[in-house]
C-alpha cells in the first residue's frame, strides 16, 4: 500500500509537523513499507491460534514473597535530615 504524498502531509498536519519535501519523500517510503508489512502480518491464518495474554507460563521464576523483619527505627531515621517524634519530617506541601 503506497501513501500519496498528500497523505503524508495530512499525517503531518495532524501530528502538528512540519516536513521539508525531502522528509515527506522518505516518510512515504517508510510508511508504506510499514503498511506493507501489516498488510502481510493481516493474510496470515490465526484461526487455529488461540488467543494468548502472555507468552510465559504461570509459574513465576522469582523468589517467594516471605515476610522478614525490618530495619530498626534508629537505623532508618540515623540519615534523615529531619526527624519528630521517631518519623522523617519534611517541609509542608501546603501552607
Amino acid at each position: 500500500m503506497s501513501l500519496t504524498i498528500q497523505e503524508v502531509e495530512q499525517i503531518a498536519r495532524l501530528a502538528r509537523l512540519e516536513l521539508t519535501d525531502e522528509e515527506k519523500a522518505r516518510y512515504r517510503e517508510q510508511l508504506s513499507a510499514i503498511l506493507d508489512h501489516v498488510a502481510q502480518l493481516q493474510r496470515l491464518d490465526t484461526a487455529s491460534i488461540p488467543p494468548t495474554a502472555s507468552i510465559f507460563s504461570g509459574d513465576s521464576h522469582l523468589r517467594r514473597d516471605e515476610p522478614r523483619p525490618g530495619l530498626p527505627r534508629e537505623e532508618l531515621l540515623k540519615n534523615a535530615p529531619e526527624q519528630e517524634k521517631g518519623q522523617f519530617k519534611i517541609p509542608p506541601v501546603f501552607e
